[in-house]
This record gives C-alpha cells, structure tokens and sequence, in this order.
C-alpha cells in the first residue's frame, strides 16, 4: 500500500523540504512507496497523483513553493467528503495521508481521522500561529524577507522624509511583524493582539519624526484599531469561509498623513513573504518535520501532528494542535514597545 502525501492551503518555503524528507526516509529506512496529490485537498477528492520516489525529490529542498501544487479546497464543500476521499484513496491503493497545512488543512484532517481515514499532520504556517509547537517552518524565511523589505523601505523613507508603513501578514496572530519589525527598527509595531488608537499610533510616529527620523510603521493584516469591530477585509471569503484579509496599510497610511501632515506611504508586501528559497533554519526544520512524519506512520500515530518542543521533535493530537492560536503574549509587546516612537 502506498503513502499518500498532499500540500493544502497557502503555500510557504520548506513545503519541499519536508516532501523530501518523507520520501528519503520513507523509503531508504522503511521501504515504502509513496505518491503526491496534486493541489491539496483538490487531489484527494478527485483523485489526482503523481508518483513519489526518490528522483522525484532530487533537489527540491532548497525550492520555494511546492512540487505538488496546492490550493484552499476544503474536501467538504460540494461532496460526500469522508466517502468520496475513503473512495479515491482504496481506489488508488494509498492506505494513509500525510497532510502538510495550516489551521484550515489540520481542521479537515481532524474531521476526516474522526471518521476512520489514517492521517498524520505537518503544521505549515508562515504566521507561526499553531500553538501545538514552537515554530512552524515558513516563519522564519518570512521573517526574513520582510526584515530585507523594510531595510529597503527604511533607506526611500530616509531619503524622502517620509513616513512607510509596512503591512505584513498575519491574520490573527502577529510573530511577523513583531519579529520583522523588532529587526528592522521600526518605531510601531501593530498586531491583531493588540487594539490600539489612532491617537497613540500618531504619537509614535510623531516622537520619531521630531528626532529627525523618517518613521517605520509595521503592521499585520489581521490588526484592528480601537475603533473597529473586524479586521479590514475587501475580497471576500475563502473555501473555509474566512475573510480574505489585507489593505489596513492602505487604510492606516492617509489618516496618519491627516493627522501628522507627514507624506505617508504604504507598502504591502503580501505573497512575496511565501515565496522564494527557504532560509536554512526552514529546511533543517521542514525535513525533521518530515522524517518524523514518515516514523508516525509506521507507528500508527493517527489524528496526531508532528511538532517542535524546545530542539526536539514530537507529536500531539490534532485536537490539541487547534485547540487554540499560538498569540503573542503581553510581555513580548511589552517589551518591543520599549523601542516606539
């Protein structure tokens, strides 16, 4: 019987190596076969492969994106679900799944365990935002390449005398923009965590523009002001019926130019934080994922989530992976905050 292994939701850097690092183990250690759905879920619910063995991975770890593809098709939507996956999968001779994803691919995994399907979870995130394990892989390549992108906005800000702002993402949680930011220097740091006014914003930026700097202001796409009930959102819902986020850089950058009267910028540096080669931290970290991943099959560890604690890597039940966000905490802001203004 073959291993099945599917990429899902946003794609991040790492997806590739952990591909690699299931199939290397999976079959020099333990002799297994495996096979790639194309797309994500997609895959599975119309039975799309592609075979897996070693010379299809040659390489591929230092690769951005995903040899697989992938999408946000939620297998639930439109079908028969847990049948039509059980279905294609006997079908296809792939006795279990390895499903690499985020919140959403994770939820669907759970459903799909709870009816009697064998899977096992890498959690992949940019956002950094599963609590079940310290780091996801992806966070910290865009960690990076958003702490390159405010070095360059820094430099036009300081020549201009402008004031940039930066909007990263992070839908709920906001690793990204308190560590880019914190690297970057910037003089306000807003995350979903956090409320704050429009007043206390403008006395940030103001403080730093009357010591003669251009200020840097970074926010996540998930960051709502005092005054707002959701997070901004213009483009509707994914297949998980979740708000597309993105645009409160846009929003914050006129209100801040109104009220300083300091010529405002934004910048959104959106899917070009996914893209790219992945960092060497990323790697190490996506193939461990995926080594591991193999040995909880083997052992048949279903409904369960590889996951980093400390250096090391375990495994814990998907309920306990969604169980709640992996958020900043009070005295991580605190602490970046020291540098506002």
């Amino acid at each position: 019987m073959k291993i099945g292994i599917l990429t899902s939701g946003g794609d991040c850097p790492g997806l590739n190596a952990v591909i690699r690092g299931i199939v290397l183990k999976g079959t020099q250690v333990y002799d297994k076969e495996f096979v790639g759905f194309r797309d994500g879920w997609r895959g599975v619910v119309e039975g799309d492969i592609m075979p897996l063995e070693r010379k299809d991975i040659q390489g591929i770890s230092k690769q951005g994106g995903t040899i697989l593809g992938t999408s946000r098709t939620n297998p639930f939507e439109g079908t028969n679900g847990v049948d039509t996956v059980r279905e294609n999968m006997k079908r296809l001779g792939v006795d279990s799944l390895i499903a690499i994803g985020g919140e959403g691919t994770l939820a669907a995994a759970k459903r799909l365990t709870d009816a009697g399907i064998k899977i096992v979870g890498v959690p992949k995130t940019v956002d950094n935002d599963l609590s079940a394990t310290d780091y996801t892989f992806g966070f910290d390549t865009a960690t990076q390449i958003a702490t390159d992108a405010m070095d360059r906005l820094r430099t036009t800000g300081d020549s201009h005398g402008r004031c940039m702002v930066a909007e990263v993402m992070g839908r709920h949680v906001g690793w990204i923009a308190l560590h880019s930011g914190m690297a970057a220097g910037a003089h306000a740091i807003l995350i979903p965590e956090q409320k704050t006014s429009m007043e206390q914003i403008v006395e940030w930026v103001t403080s730093a523009r009357d010591r003669g700097r251009a200020p840097l202001v970074v926010v996540a796409e998930g960051f709502t002001l005092d005054t707002m009930d959701d997070a901004h959102s213009e483009r509707g819902l994914d297949a998980f019926g979740r708000p597309r986020l993105g645009g409160i850089g846009d929003l914050l950058a006129p209100e801040i130019e109104a009220l300083t009267g300091l010529e405002t910028r934004s910048t959104t540096l959106g899917h070009i934080q996914r893209g790219g080669t992945p960092s060497a931290y990323d790697r190490v970290l996506a193939t461990r994922y995926g080594m591991a991943a193999v040995d909880a099959v083997i052992h048949a560890r279903w409904g369960r989530m590889v996951s980093l604690s400390g250096t090391e890597i375990t495994n814990v039940a998907f309920e306990d992976a969604l169980g709640k966000l992996n958020t900043v905490p009070q005295s991580r802001y605190d602490e970046a905050s020291i540098l506002f203004g």
